[in-house]
């Protein structure tokens, strides 16, 4: 063990040294495989930004800017859905329709904007948030807006003026950014960002460059002038002439057959293995109006300083994606900022057991990271104690095998997140004892749970939270579990977000639930402190961001999960006890050697000695003096 972490901590120093921060920022440029430091440093927050917060009721989705979103149509009483209705009770716009609860589900809004986003900004630096990472909201008819009507231009319904923003996008040449003019949607977005950077926030957009909404500008051109419009080979199009009428019919292939999200043609490929990186590109006209997008909200001013535009691209199912593009898409977006940051999806090779290996992503000509759930999934199964779980030993193999594959400074830009709007609430995946991302929803499991989960879901949630804060990695929050909130897997982990100010009725179970309950869903302040109390910790020292990690082991039987965390200057040494019993431990040093730096259960009260006792669900994080 200890021959293994000597040579753990020569390999570790020796890409450290590869990664050296620059001491001298103002006049060395960021090598272009790298990523940014802002970005090993986040505190990620993920909005949803549909479901974040209403605060301009005037701007609200109607049936008019939400129309053509899905294949089922909206009632003729189809209306806006209270912030507070009970998650699982359909509306009465929703019953006579004969849709499950699944089905009218999609058609729901809510009315978050991004004048809910503005008003909380003091609420996200109370809590220590450094990045946001936004959904897509870009404009579009859908809760998700990953069915883009319009790239270039926010959602009509998040500015001031739904009917003169449209006007605005009905007198441009889409194709011709020399057109382009601001709506007050792309307004608002743009003081969004001034606000959130004067506050030290990073703003990160998500974007999908695979497949656009059917209401596309240039789809619709398409479906309209079908092989005559100039659009035709923006995507994989057929154009079949009926032999008795002699009427010419569009067919086009959808993302994973979803006739509402057209694919954008790719080029020059060598065969898409679902999954797995492929070569290839983007047809160039499609290319060149990505970039002439990412320009825009790069440089919204046009001056040729990024300073006043994002700061990085989350980039969806970006294994559907040419390589090729990919790595032009690079090239280009580092020539506007150099420190732009680009984070993959980078999922599932064979769902619900082969995680992608994002290796081939991340080699420094692609993405800096990806969403982390090959991390998350390893994590999961130990502190969680699900039916896949593993024991310690496995722990610390599969952790070693997802980041030592990785140079440090990747292994330091990853988004580890917990969850995310594709997958369940972190409190009701840990309560839930299936397979990660399998059957994790009433409808596919009677006997899944969505109420709230007893305490010892909570502690072993807490223990892997204090593991995501001191451990490799950009810790990630999905906006809604600092508040205690729970929920299945999506669209049940879209919940609105329960601010205290908003009164919710009691929410009752799934109508697929073979149980019963009756909840009502509030602001839990003793889950916001606590995450509060871990981003402090991870701020508090350069040694969580930056430092090297080593695994030990300081009780019999290997019951207690112990790791270093130093950077040459710092070390932390971190403990815990995912067990439902006490456990004796041996620290590697003179007792003296150590303070107590956070300790879970925060109000534990301890005595440090050579050989102590850690009780059931306990964690402790000690600073090692030199």
């Amino acid at each position: 063990m200890v021959f293994r972490i000597c040579i753990l901590s020569l390999i570790l120093i020796i890409q450290g040294c590869m990664a050296k921060k620059s001491e001298n920022p103002e006049k060395e440029k960021l090598a272009f495989d790298l990523p940014p430091d802002w970005a090993r440093e986040a505190i990620w927050y993920q909005i949803f930004v549909e479901r974040f917060r209403n605060g301009n009721p005037n701007n609200n989705p109607t049936a008019v800017t939400s129309a053509n979103a899905l294949i089922d149509p909206l009632p003729d009483d189809w209306t806006l859905t209270p912030w507070g209705h009970n998650w699982y009770k359909q509306e009465s716009w929703a019953k006579p329709t004969g849709l499950d609860f699944y089905r009218t589900i999609q058609m729901r809004r809510y009315g978050g904007d991004l004048d809910g986003v503005l008003e909380k900004i003091p609420y996200l630096k109370d809590l220590g948030i450094t990045a946001i990472y936004f959904n897509p909201i870009n404009d579009a008819p859908s809760l998700h807006k990953y069915d883009a009507r319009h790239y270039h231009h926010i959602d009509v319904t998040f500015g001031d003026d739904v009917a003169g923003d449209l006007a605005i996008m009905a007198s441009e040449n889409h194709k011709d950014p020399s057109t382009w003019k601001m709506t007050t949607a792309d307004k608002k977005f743009i003081g969004l960002v001034k606000k959130l950077h004067e506050e030290g926030i990073k703003v990160v957009l998500d974007f999908s460059w695979n497949h656009t909404g059917n209401n596309f500008w240039a789809f619709k051109d398409v479906e309209k002038n079908l092989d005559k419009s100039p659009f035709k080979d923006w995507y994989h199009t057929k154009f079949v002439k009926d032999g008795k009428s002699g009427e010419t019919k569009l067919e086009y292939e959808g993302w994973y057959g979803i006739k509402n999200l057209p694919e954008l043609r790719k080029i020059d490929t060598d065969g898409k293995i679902p999954g797995h990186p492929y070569e290839g590109n983007i047809h160039p006209e499609v290319k060149q109006h990505i970039f002439d997008v990412c320009k825009r909200w790069m440089d919204p001013n046009g001056d040729g300083k990024f300073e006043d535009g994002i700061d990085g691209m989350r980039l969806d199912v970006a294994e559907h994606v040419p390589v090729g593009f990919w790595r032009d898409f690079r090239k280009f977006v580092r020539s506007i900022n150099p420190e732009f940051y680009l984070v993959g999806e980078n999922w599932w090779t064979k769902w619900p057991d082969e995680l992608m290996d994002p290796a081939p992503w991340v080699k420094g000509d692609i993405f800096d990271a990806v969403m982390h759930y090959q991390w998350f999934k390893v994590a999961r199964s130990y502190f969680a104690h699900p039916n896949d779980k593993i024991n310690l030993s496995q722990f610390k193999h599969q952790l070693d095998s997802v980041f030592l594959k990785y140079p440090v400074y990747t292994q330091q830009s990853m988004m580890n997140l917990a969850a995310s709007h594709d997958s369940p609430r972190l409190l009701s995946t840990f309560f839930n004892v299936n397979k990660y991302k399998f059957f994790c929803k009433p409808q596919e499991d009677p006997q899944y749970r969505t109420n709230k989960p007893g305490q010892i879901t909570y502690h072993q949630a807490k223990l892997f939270l204090l593991h995501q804060f001191t451990f490799v990695g950009a810790p990630h929050i999905w906006n809604g579990d600092e508040m205690g909130m729970t929920g299945a897997d999506d669209p049940d982990s879209r919940k609105p977000l329960v601010w205290p100010d908003i009164n919710f009725e009691p929410e009752t179970q799934s109508d697929f639930s073979a149980y019963t309950y009756s909840e009502t869903p509030k602001f839990d302040q003793a889950m916001f402190d606590y995450y509060k109390s871990l981003i402090k910790l991870r701020k508090s020292s350069p040694a969580f961001t930056y430092g090297e990690y080593q695994l030990l082991d300081v009780a019999d039987g290997r019951n207690v999960l112990a790791y270093y965390r130093s950077d040459g200057k710092e070390r932390f040494l971190i403990l815990f006890n995912n067990n439902p019993e006490s456990n004796s431990i041996k620290l590697p040093d003179d007792v003296k050697k150590y303070t107590i730096a956070f300790s879970y259960p925060q109000n534990n009260q301890l005595e440090l000695s050579s050989s102590m006792i850690l009780k059931a669900y306990s964690g402790l994080v000690l600073k090692v003096k030199p």
